[in-house]
């Protein structure tokens, strides 16, 4: 990784033969309308597959799974897999299944948290489930965001502006816990464990809950300038849960925490030129993450050595990020500029060379 640190967007724009075409380090798939939630698939039989869903202003919505093809370099839709979807989703996920052993699954959260069956004949695509955190209600507060557990794959979490957050069954579509969990709409959750998950709200907060003790939450962090702006994206590092990262709402800068030093940030990020929106961990290493904004960019950034401080407890980090401020703070090690402010960002975790972006109608994946 470290590697491509020289090669900035503009370096990156392939020219050249068709052969080094083919073997690109840039793949691109126009959809026909505005794309929003976006994920990779897991599934080691489906490399190089992903799910990208509409941002249309009307009822109904798309969902297309798209494959590249790395023969032809070309990223295809399959019209079977393409269905309607109502509203846009705020995300969608795969099932965490690397070994294929659970059927094909895709959630999505929007008015509700649906699941959906992948068939590979020529029926397409179903709808295994629509869950409603709602009981007294067949409406259901819109949900923000939603996040599948990787180490126990029934699980679902979802967080909602209704200030809940929702753990589902799936295999038994039934709502395992339900829990007011901020002041304000929850924006976005994420499993740090089996039984352990994180949220961000409006109210500023960081909040990382246990289910084996569901009347107690721990704040890690509340926004401080000004207090109280929303948190709108939470990271969880998914090598060393000890970290995770949150985003701001309309500001250039990402925090990084050690949730077991509170309140105090291990490091910010701030060489973004505008509002961030999404960040994502490396899947294979503890210190690399990814974040992407409005500027356009796509940034990489080393950790490491706010990792190597982790070893020596809390004065180290504290050193590790005393010395990234001193310095003016740390840099990316790599650049990457799309044609358009860019609004997803998945990294790949069966393929951690690879990258997703979504920018306007594009998307795009990176070789990192």
């Amino acid at each position: 990784m470290a590697g491509a640190a020289s090669g900035g967007g503009a370096e990156r724009d392939g020219e050249g033969s068709e052969e080094q075409q083919k073997r690109s380090e840039i793949y691109t798939y126009e959809a026909p309308w505005h794309i929003y939630a976006m994920n990779w698939s897991v599934r080691r039989d489906k490399k190089y597959r992903l799910a990208i869903a509409s941002l249309l202003e009307q009822l109904p919505n798309r969902v297309e799974i798209v494959q590249l093809d790395d023969s032809t370099g070309e990223i295809r839709s399959d019209p079977n897999l393409s269905f309607e979807h109502p509203y846009p989703p705020t995300k969608a996920m795969f099932v965490p299944d690397r070994e294929c052993l659970r059927p094909d699954l895709l959630a999505t959260s929007a008015d509700f948290l649906r699941i959906w069956r992948i068939n590979d004949d020529s029926t397409g695509v179903e709808q295994k489930a629509l869950l409603n955190g709602n009981r007294n209600s067949e409406f259901c507060g819109p949900l923000t965001s939603f996040d599948w557990n990787e180490a126990e794959p029934r699980r679902v979490g979802t967080s909602s502006i209704d200030t809940t957050c929702t753990i589902w069954d799936i295999d038994r579509e039934a709502v395992d816990t339900q829990l007011i969990a901020h002041d304000k709409e929850v924006y976005d959750i994420a499993w740090g464990g089996v039984g352990v998950f994180a949220s961000v709200s409006a109210d500023g907060s960081v909040r990382v809950f246990d289910l084996r003790d569901k009347e107690h939450s721990t704040i890690i962090y509340e926004s401080s300038d000004p207090p109280d702006t929303p948190l709108v994206r939470l990271g969880w590092n998914k090598q060393d849960p000890r970290y995770m990262a949150t985003i701001i709402m309309d500001s250039p800068k990402v925090v990084v925490l050690d949730i077991r030093y509170p309140t105090f940030p291990v490091v910010e990020l701030q060489r973004h030129q505008a509002s961030v929106n999404a960040i994502a961990w490396a899947p294979h290493s503890s210190c690399h993450i990814c974040t992407a904004g409005d500027d356009s960019q796509a940034l990489i950034w080393d950790l490491s050595s706010m990792g190597s401080g982790a070893g020596g407890g809390s004065g180290a980090v504290q050193q590790a990020a005393a010395a990234a401020s001193a310095e003016g703070g740390l840099d990316p090690i790599l650049a990457y500029t799309a044609g358009a402010e860019i609004e997803q960002l998945q990294w790949s975790s069966t393929q951690p060379d690879w990258v997703a972006i979504a920018f306007s109608s594009k998307l795009q994946i990176l070789r990192v």
